[in-house]
């Protein structure tokens, strides 16, 4: 696990097998599909399913998500403040054309806004208030990203830029591929997960297969926000 922890915080990223067993991952995807879908929160097309603020749309998967592997993994991996602060359920259906362009994960979602120095870029996501935090935040958060399929180059594996989280926040208006290493593919099986830190610029490319790539996507992070102002989705497991 040390090495997992120095590879993470050297690279941005990395990925681990078997979090999820095959039962574990079934159970999953059939309460989301089982889940209604008349929330605003749930986006639908033929390029791209998404349900945002997932536990509280599907609470049901609370109890399902949390297994002993993955509340050990966090324990072990970044102590036992963390809590989760942001939950996606994602869908890239077969043959999908949903591209991806390099980017950085600069926002947080909140319960509303208050004009705080150093949070910037305010707007609104479905409604619901999201806000660029100042970089110590933005470093200190950790994502799981939780496979439901076979995940690769053919059905929108992530592409990361290794180490490009040490730059800070990146103005993609003067970014320029060739300035950085070669970017990696990140292949995942079923079961596994992907960590990363959300400021690693990252990518994602068409489908060219009939499998689908679902994700369950969770933010984590054990820093209070100041003067009032809340994580909307904090969630700490049981």
């Amino acid at each position: 696990m040390v090495k997992t922890i120095q590879y993470l915080h050297q690279n941005g990223f990395t990925t681990l097998p078997d979090i999820y067993s095959i039962s574990e991952v079934n159970t999953l995807t059939k309460i989301i599909e089982n889940a209604t879908q008349n929330s605003p929160n749930f986006r639908q097309s033929n390029d791209l399913f998404a349900i945002r603020n997932l536990l509280s749309e599907i609470p049901e998967l609370q109890n399902a998500l949390w297994n002993d592997k993955l509340k050990t993994l966090i324990k072990d991996l970044f102590g036992s403040n963390y809590f989760n602060v942001k939950a996606i359920y994602f869908d890239k259906p077969p043959q999908s054309n949903w591209i991806v362009a390099w980017h950085q994960d600069l926002t947080i979602s909140v319960s509303e806004k208050i004009d705080i120095e150093g949070f910037t870029n305010w707007t609104l996501k479905q409604g619901q208030p999201t806000v660029q935090p100042p970089r110590e935040i933005l470093e200190n958060i950790f994502t799981v990203r939780i496979h439901l399929d076979d995940c690769d180059e053919t059905n929108g594996a992530l592409r990361v830029i290794p180490k490009s989280h040490q730059k800070g926040v990146i103005s993609m208006k003067d970014f320029r591929l060739e300035d950085y290493p070669e970017p990696i593919s990140c292949s995942v099986p079923k079961g596994g997960v992907m960590l990363m830190k959300p400021l690693i610029l990252h990518a994602s490319n068409k489908s060219t297969s009939e499998r689908n790539r679902r994700v369950i996507h969770l933010e984590f992070s054990d820093i209070d926000l100041p003067n009032g102002l809340d994580w909307r989705e904090k969630f700490t497991p049981a």
